[in-house]
This record gives structure tokens, sequence and C-alpha cells, in this order.
């Protein structure tokens, strides 16, 4: 017993359930754990919201199996490595950056989607302060 601590011999000799609060508050885990995240307990609102959330991922794996099937694996392999080096590359966190080789990649530089028209980099109404931006993405702060 002497070669023990002080700190387990309290631990041991002090039951956990007497710092139990007692009355209308005994048992509610809100105490012990806090608030929980509603935007986890979530769920989709409409069927295809899922499906929207997910349609450039579900049509990238679409393309990979059909340029597998075509051309051999080479070729899937060949485009996720080109896609990575792209997402990579990347300006400086302050500018703004219009992905145009990434959009090239996927094939969606011929094509006017939504945030073409209404993603105006012009009309933005947040503009940090650059050097504030760089130490952040350098872990600096």
């Amino acid at each position: 017993m002497e070669s023990r601590g002080a700190s387990s011999v309290l631990k041991d000799s002090i039951p956990i359930t007497d710092f139990s609060l007692p009355g209308p508050f005994e048992g509610h885990g809100l105490l012990r754990r806090g608030f929980a995240c509603v935007k986890n307990e979530l769920v989709p609102s409409h069927p295809l919201e899922l499906s929207e959330k997910n349609f450039q991922l579900n049509q990238d794996k679409t393309n990979f199996a059909m340029l597998r099937n075509i051309q051999g694996l080479h070729a899937p392999l060949k485009l996720q490595m080109e896609l990575r080096a792209v997402k990579q590359a990347q300006r400086l966190p302050f500018l703004h950056s219009s992905n145009m080789a990434l959009d090239t990649l996927r094939g969606n530089d011929e094509c006017i989607g939504f945030e073409d028209i209404l993603n105006d980099p012009s009309q933005s109404e947040v503009m940090g302060e650059p050097h504030m931006m760089m130490e952040y993405k350098l872990g600096l702060l």
C-alpha cells in the first residue's frame, strides 16, 4: 500500500457515483457531454439531395470505369494522377482561381453552368488581407 501514490488511494476509496447530481438533473448526459451537433443528425430533406451532392464523384467513377473498359487500366490511372496534380497547384489564397486545367481534364471547359454565371469573383463580398491569409495557410497563425 505504501508503494502506491496518494492519488490512487483517493481514487480507489471515493466512489464515482457520489458525484452524480441529485434531483431533476440526475442521469442527464447533457451536463456531462454538452450539446450534440445537430448537423450530424440531419437526413437529406429530398431524395435527390444526396445524389446531387455526389454527382461529380459518381460521374468521375463512371468515366473511369468506361475508360478502363475501353483503353485499359493505364488510362484512368493517368487521368487520376493528372487530376491530383492539378488540384495541388493553386494560386495564393487571396487570389481567385478559375481552375481551368481541372475543368479541361473533366471536360467541363465547354459547358456553361450555374457557377459560371453567378460565381463572379469581381462581385465577391469577401476579400481578406493577403498577409494574414498566407500566414494562416502556412500555419503561422
